[in-house]
Parts: C-alpha cells; sequence; structure tokens
C-alpha cells in the first residue's frame, strides 16, 4: 500500500476483477481492495455481475484496513441511503386477523362430527 488510506473515507476505484462472493477493486497502482457480496447493495445481491463490470469506476467507502495482511475491506452500500424502513402500526391488533370464538359450537362441529370417524378408521 503506497498511499495512505483511513476507515471511513470515501475514494474512486476502478474494478479489476469478479468473484461470487465480492468485487475487487482497485485504489490505486499497488492497492486493491474487496467489496464484499453483502455491501454492494441493501437487499439480496444473487450475481455480483448484476451490478457491476470489470473496468467500472466505482466510489467505495473504506470499511476496514488490515495493514499487516495489506487487505482492505469496501463498501458501496455505506454510500447508499438505506431503504425506508416499515412503519409499524399503533394499533398491531387491527392489522391481525380476528380471534376465532372458541365459545362458537357451529365452526368446530365439522370437525367434532370427523375426528371419531377418523380415530376409528386409524387415519
Amino acid at each position: 500500500m503506497k498511499k495512505k488510506y483511513e476507515v471511513g473515507e470515501v475514494v474512486t476505484g476502478k474494478v479489476t476483477g469478479i468473484q461470487p462472493y465480492g468485487a475487487f477493486v482497485a485504489l490505486d497502482e499497488s492497492t486493491q481492495g474487496l467489496v464484499h457480496i453483502s455491501e454492494i447493495t441493501y437487499g439480496y445481491v444473487r450475481n455480483v455481475e448484476d451490478f457491476f463490470k470489470v473496468g467500472d469506476i466505482i466510489q467505495v467507502k473504506i470499511l476496514d484496513i488490515d495493514e499487516r495482511n495489506e487487505k482492505i475491506s469496501l463498501s458501496t452500500r455505506a454510500l447508499q441511503d438505506p431503504p425506508p424502513q416499515k412503519k409499524m402500526d399503533k394499533n398491531p391488533k387491527k392489522t391481525l386477523q380476528e380471534r376465532v370464538n372458541e365459545q362458537d359450537a357451529n365452526g368446530f362441529q365439522t370437525l367434532k362430527e370427523k375426528l371419531q370417524d377418523w380415530i376409528e378408521r386409524g387415519h
């Protein structure tokens, strides 16, 4: 690593390789990092090549630097706005199905009638 990079820094790089687990990005002539598949975007990524092609110039955020092993973890997801959170209903009971009235004999009558027959036939 010639240039000194810092965690949190946003830099421009060139995609140099695609693997099933992520994309390798050259930050300069001697420094390369990896955008792991989980750091490409919010949501599920089936195929890295749906997002990047070799030769693409992209902006990435530096998540981690392992100087001893000369590995840099990068993210494009960290530069995106997170998807809106689904708002929880203030009255969650309103969205749930109404509870069955267990005192209502009619709803269970058919099951009650067939249960003894099922037991006798061994089904």
